[in-house]
């Protein structure tokens, strides 16, 4: 069950003793500091992180003796990579950087890398590019690898390549109870089973060793349109009949006018759709022509690109800012659902989300691995994600507008989601995210190897 924070003064003096017992040992930043702030800050700006110290070590070994301790002191830990992600203040823990893990190892014969938590996949897609090689990434390059992995991960290619953790081949992990561990199918096979789809709950990664598959360039980009009801029709009607070598997504945007956004987007409501193609390049645009002829595109990226402009599909923002965002699964999305979508976020709507995004899932993301996994919603083929800027004078009316969404789009939702897209924390969001098959074996897992519950991450699994 979920436990509340500790404020109280024996809360302070655990962690002012965890402080003294790392002292010379591990590097550790109370309150104030740069480096506090520093290790701290998250992508969100609507989720301030307030630990009450913050660890950096620079080894696994120091990994281990930071849960170690923390456990001896009875201050619970979590952990950040790159500050993507984040869901909880974080009040009287302990949250353990991962930053100084950015090692990075390629294995061109053997087709693998090993891929240090502090890394974001843009390094990793770089070091892989000159082989010839790719990792099975996310739809935005400067998000942390490790813990997009822990998640499952659907990316721009997840129809043709399937879901990203399906590529891990092991994990360097310490688990709660302070013992630094590597789980494979064959050591630790319910670690390796939890810590694809887990999210973290079951110890904190330090490194991967992942598979690269061999695809130096791909057919991709997105489309634009300021033909917003055609273009929804169409591609609800198009994305399904696609063959698995393509993944597609759409993106209803209401993009303000700030430099770096083109002018024929900004300050209206356009539709993007982005395509990618593993295939021949000749045969990627005759699946897509039925959509450019629809959409009459404002803007076209789409052609021949290396695998290291993969970013530019989604052409995600980076860096913080404050944003709400929500996310659900769909059953369908025929034509009643789609002018119930169009009626919720289409330009004659009242919605203020910046991004509506659809994402056609399926094709080989919906396949069991070999190796079974936690990865949920797996038969799902329809995600919905919606983005708006919460400044303090817009944050009510964004989540209330997210909610309104959902609530439209009720009558064609299914149960679950996917970790990576869901935000929230705690027993209300294990529950929406997870069946309670998975949610039972994950709680075993984490009492068997976080006995004393740790692990912030595996509390809404740690049940008693």
């Amino acid at each position: 069950m979920d436990r509340p924070p500790r404020t109280d003064a024996r809360a302070d003096a655990a962690v002012a003793a965890l402080a003294a017992a790392l002292a010379g040992r591990v590097p550790a930043h109370a309150p104030g500091t740069a480096e506090h702030a520093a290790l701290s800050t998250t992508t969100n700006l609507t989720v301030p992180q307030r630990p009450a110290l913050v660890a950096a070590p620079r080894s696994p070994q120091e990994v281990a003796d930071v849960v170690r301790l923390a456990g001896e002191h009875g201050v619970p830990v979590a952990v950040q990579g790159t500050g993507h992600g984040a869901s909880a203040p974080l009040d009287g823990a302990l949250l353990v950087s991962t930053a100084e893990f950015d090692h990075l190892t390629v294995l061109p014969a053997r087709g693998t890398a090993h891929v240090g938590a502090g890394l974001r996949w843009s390094r990793v897609v770089a070091a892989a590019a000159p082989y010839g090689l790719t990792p099975v990434c996310g739809s935005a390059p400067s998000v942390g690898a490790v813990g997009y992995l822990t998640g499952g991960g659907h990316g721009p290619l997840a129809r043709t390549l399937g879901v990203s953790s399906d590529r891990v081949r092991a994990f360097d992990v310490v688990t709660g109870d302070g013992v630094l561990r590597r789980a494979t199918p064959t050591d630790e096979p319910d670690l390796f089973w939890g810590l694809r789809g887990g999210r973290g709950a079951l110890g904190v990664v330090v490194a991967v060793d992942l598979d690269l598959v061999d695809q130096p360039t791909l057919y991709g980009g997105s489309l634009w349109s300021a033909d917003v009801e055609g273009t929804v029709q169409a591609w609800a009607w198009w994305a399904p009949t696609l063959p698995p070598q393509a993944t597609t997504s759409l993106g209803v945007m209401r993009l303000p006018a700030l430099p770096g956004v083109p002018e024929a987007l900004a300050g209206r409501t356009t539709v993007t759709v982005r395509f990618a193609w593993t295939g021949d390049a000749d045969e990627g645009a005759a699946v897509l022509a039925p959509l450019r002829r629809v959409a009459a595109p404002l803007l076209d990226t789409v052609d021949v690109m290396p695998s290291t402009a993969i970013g530019s599909i989604h052409a995600d923002p980076d860096g913080a800012m404050p944003v709400h965002d929500s996310h659900l699964l769909l059953e369908d999305l025929g034509p009643e659902a789609v002018e119930r979508l169009l009626e919720l976020v289409g330009p004659a709507s009242s919605c203020v989300q910046n991004v509506v995004e659809v994402r056609h899932l399926g094709g080989a993301a919906s396949r069991q691995p070999a190796v079974p996994d936690a990865v949920p919603s797996r038969a799902a083929t329809w995600s919905v994600f919606t983005v708006g800027v919460a400044t303090p004078a817009a944050a009510r009316a964004v989540a209330d507008d997210a909610r309104r969404i959902a609530d439209g789009l009720g009558p064609w939702t299914r149960p679950g989601g996917l970790p990576n897209f869901t935000s929230g924390h705690g027993s209300a969001w294990a529950e929406r995210v997870y069946p309670a098959v998975t949610r039972a074996r994950l709680a075993e897992v984490s009492r068997r190897y976080d006995p004393g519950g740790v692990l912030l991450a595996g509390r809404p699994f740690h049940t008693r």
